[in-house]
């Protein structure tokens, strides 16, 4: 109880805000894009976004892998160095593929920011947590960091512990006893201050028995009038896009 006390107290913050995913996006208007972030500031909305690291170990704020969904340029993100990075155009609005320090220098406070760290299983996260650790040293305003690799929330705990981290969690597919253990071992490894958990798992028992003692509960990605009620009964604050904003 003491633990989930200490996690309420460094997250309560993240109760009392709406997320827009990705930022403000849609209509002309590219996801993690200069443009969606600057609705969300103007909307009073928290932002969400994802970074992924470049050939040279800088955080990029860009959700995918590759960059052809994104982009009309081809292949891995971490092939290459960040000031390419930088020059390619997001295939909606034409704007530039942002660092996470020209996201933090944009935000300057005003609104709070959610930093999904990219990662998978055969992925090292420990060169895209450092560079993002790097970049929120100079930042004062509220933010946090999450992730679904419960190595990363456990790397902020062991390196960074002032940084406020959590972990994103869905249990599609793998809702079975050995579903419910991995996630039981996942929050005890990852020693997260707060879930982000998939809406559509919700209630889930698991969420709800850590929001009991005091965990704070994000849910994603509310996208419908119906999810943003679902959001509202079991969880702590939303984080949303197009019909499921408020």
């Amino acid at each position: 109880m003491q633990a989930a006390a200490s996690a309420a107290g460094r997250a309560g913050w993240l109760r009392d805000w709406e997320y827009a995913h990705r930022g403000l996006h849609g209509d002309g208007v590219a996801e993690n894009s200069t443009a969606a972030f600057e609705g969300a500031i103007a909307r009073g909305l928290g932002i969400e976004c994802d970074v992924q690291i470049s050939r040279d170990g800088r955080a990029m704020v860009f959700h995918d892998w590759t960059l052809e969904r994104l982009t009309d340029e081809a292949g891995d993100v971490a092939a290459r160095d960040c000031a390419e990075l930088e020059r390619i155009a997001l295939r909606v609005g034409g704007e530039r593929i942002p660092t996470i320090e020209a996201l933090l220098a944009q935000v300057g406070g005003l609104v709070p920011l959610l930093i999904e760290i990219k990662s998978k299983r055969e992925f090292d996260p420990v060169p895209l947590c450092a560079a993002v650790e790097r970049a929120l040293r100079s930042h004062e305003g509220a933010v946090a960091v999450m992730s679904f690799d419960p190595r990363v929330p456990k790397w902020f705990a062991d390196h960074a512990p002032g940084v406020v981290r959590g972990l994103v969690v869905t249990e599609e597919n793998d809702r079975g006893m050995a579903g419910r253990l991995r996630r039981r071992l996942a929050f005890r490894h990852a020693r997260p201050h707060f879930l982000a958990y998939d809406v559509r798992d919700l209630p889930s028992a698991f969420a709800a028995a850590h929001r009991a003692r005091g965990v704070p509960l994000l849910t994603w990605t509310v996208r419908s009038p119906d999810l943003r009620a679902r959001a509202a009964a079991h969880a702590d604050a939303p984080i949303a896009e197009g019909a499921g904003l408020a």
